[in-house]
């Protein structure tokens, strides 16, 4: 078994303004896109507001696009005969809804080489405005490491993948950022990203006014720009607190060989405090580690 992709976080600006692809070049492999900020991305984890829905396809073989809407611009998804949870799920959620969504990101190159970026969904959900609120906070987080990061790659001039894994930097943060720079020829637009933080940020703290003043340049170490370490609706609970959990609840609900079924999973965990996008993150986590697998799309087994 393939070990899975991490799903990153990443708002819509940063995914849609991404134009770098790296093609697999053998059966199996998985494809990238590289962003802007050195986001190396085969899988997205995403949420917001699901604004409009549309089968292009057949009631027998339904074909749906949708558009997701968080605080920076659109993600445009699509869903076909391929992914039957997700046609499913998508079938029926209202329009509007918030949702969350876990998938690949998919390229399409116009002939007047213009990139559009989608993402086909393996697992779509309803969810709260707090368990939105969350998703806003960590992938706030998110891109602002990207975006100092890239800012401090550029401050050790020639530096090669390895200074950065010696620096601190996981090998996939360094090789993503390095390649970034090369091809995309010049530092990122940092206005776009701080305009698309201070807007998340206003969304989650009315009351604060929050203004990143979007200066041309910003200090190297800018710590002046604190983002809280935790949001309402968020479950307290610690990553190996969860994955036990999780680990135990697919033993439990395993009562005759073929795992645990997904539904009952997600309605346990539910009333553990864990919400669907925890869940799914530590899903993948496990699925990464090697302690579960997927027999089918509706179940979830420990090895």
């Amino acid at each position: 078994m393939n070990a899975r992709e991490t799903a990153w976080r990443v708002f819509a600006t940063e995914l849609n303004s991404s134009t770098l692809e790296i093609k697999a070049t053998e059966e199996k492999m998985p494809s990238y896109i590289v962003t802007p900020l050195g986001a190396k991305i085969n899988r997205v984890l995403i949420a917001g507001v699901m604004t409009e829905k549309e089968n292009i396809g057949s009631e027998e073989e339904p074909m749906w696009k949708a558009r997701i809407q968080d605080v920076s611009g659109s993600f445009f998804i699509n869903v076909g005969r391929f992914q039957p949870e997700a046609s499913a799920a998508i079938a029926d959620i209202e329009i509007p809804s918030f949702v969350a969504a876990v998938g690949r990101v998919r390229t399409y190159t116009t002939d007047d080489q213009r990139v559009f970026v989608s993402v086909r969904p393996e697992h779509i959900v309803p969810i709260s405005e707090s368990v939105r609120n969350e998703w806003i906070l960590e992938t706030a987080k998110s891109t602002w490491k990207r975006l100092t990061d890239t800012k401090k790659v550029l401050g050790m001039g020639d530096a090669t993948e390895q200074d950065l894994i010696k620096a601190g930097m996981s090998p996939t943060e360094a090789f993503g950022i390095t390649y970034a720079l090369d091809n995309y020829g010049q530092m990122p637009d940092s206005t776009l990203y701080l305009k698309t933080i201070q807007a998340a940020l206003r969304m989650l703290l009315p009351e604060r006014n929050v203004d990143l003043g979007f200066p041309e340049d910003y200090s190297d170490e800018p710590d002046e720009i604190e983002i809280p370490e935790g949001q309402e609706g968020g479950s307290g609970n610690n990553a190996a607190q969860l994955e036990d959990l999780i680990l135990n609840l697919l033993e439990e609900l395993d009562t005759d060989g073929k795992g645990a079924p997904r539904e009952e999973l997600e309605r346990r965990a539910e009333a553990e405090g864990i919400s669907s996008i925890e869940l799914e993150e530590v899903s993948n986590t496990l699925m990464d580690k090697g302690l579960v697998y997927e027999p089918n799309l509706r179940y979830l087994k420990r090895i």
